[in-house]
C-alpha cells in the first residue's frame, strides 16, 4: 500500500458513513475493503461511492458476474447469481470493493451501472453472456464472448463442461452447421504410480 493511499480502516469509516442504510455490510479484511448491498440499493450506492466528497471512485475497473451454487458448502444465504465490482478513486488514492445478489435465481436480474461508469458496457455484457445476469437499462445488453447461436451461460457451475452443442463446417452444404454435442462423457482417472525410489526420492 502506498504510502499516501488512504488507511482502509480510515476508508471503511468514511463508507460508513458516506453509505449509510445503502449498505447491507462494510467488510475490511485482509487489508482491502468490501461493501455488501441489496439489488434495490446497487444502483443509488453506486452513485454515491462515484460522486460523495469522501468516495469519489471516478473509475470503475472491473465487473464480473458470480455463481455462488457452491460457496462455502452451503453457509451462505442462499442466493446464487451476483455481481463484483472494483472501483478506483485516482484523486484520492483508495479502492474498494462493491458486491451485490441478484434477488431472483430463476430470472437474475440487477440495473446496469453503464450510465454511472461506461466502463461497465461490456463487462456487464460478459457477465450477461457466461452467468446470464440481466442488466436493466443496459443500451446493447447481447453476448460478447460467445457466438450468436449458443445456447446457455457457460460460467454457470450447472452448465456441462463439453456444452450442448457443438458447431463443424459441412463441406456439403458450404456452411457451418450445428448439432448436438457428440463427446462422450468419460471419467478421467489419473495414473497414479506407486514405484519405490521413484524420481530419486524415499
Amino acid at each position: 500500500m502506498s504510502e499516501f493511499a488512504v488507511h482502509p480502516q480510515a476508508l471503511r469509516d468514511t463508507l460508513v458513513e458516506a453509505l449509510g442504510e445503502l449498505a447491507h455490510q462494510v467488510v475490511l479484511r485482509l487489508g482491502e475493503v468490501t461493501v455488501h448491498v441489496s439489488p434495490s440499493n446497487y444502483l443509488h450506492a453506486a452513485q454515491v461511492l462515484q460522486t460523495h466528497a469522501a468516495c469519489r471512485f471516478e473509475q470503475l475497473i472491473d465487473l464480473c458476474g458470480m455463481d455462488y451454487s457452491e460457496y462455502g458448502q452451503g453457509r451462505d444465504d442462499g442466493l446464487r447469481y451476483g455481481v463484483v465490482v472494483h472501483l478506483l478513486s485516482v484523486s484520492l488514492n483508495q479502492r474498494v470493493r462493491l458486491r451485490v445478489r441478484c434477488a431472483d435465481d430463476n430470472f437474475p436480474v440487477l440495473p446496469s451501472l453503464t450510465p454511472t461508469w461506461n466502463a461497465a458496457n461490456w463487462f456487464e455484457r460478459e457477465a450477461f453472456d457466461l452467468f446470464g445476469i440481466v442488466f436493466e437499462g443496459h443500451d446493447d445488453l447481447r453476448r460478447i464472448l460467445t457466438d450468436y447461436g449458443f445456447i446457455g451461460h457457460p460460467f454457470r457451475k450447472d452448465f456441462p463442461t463439453s456444452g450442448h452443442v457443438e458447431m463443424r463446417y459441412d463441406p456439403e452444404q458450404r456452411r457451418v452447421i450445428y448439432q448436438p454435442v457428440t463427446i462422450e462423457p468419460r471419467e478421467v482417472t489419473p495414473r497414479i504410480i506407486r514405484e519405490d525410489h521413484y524420481g530419486g526420492l524415499g
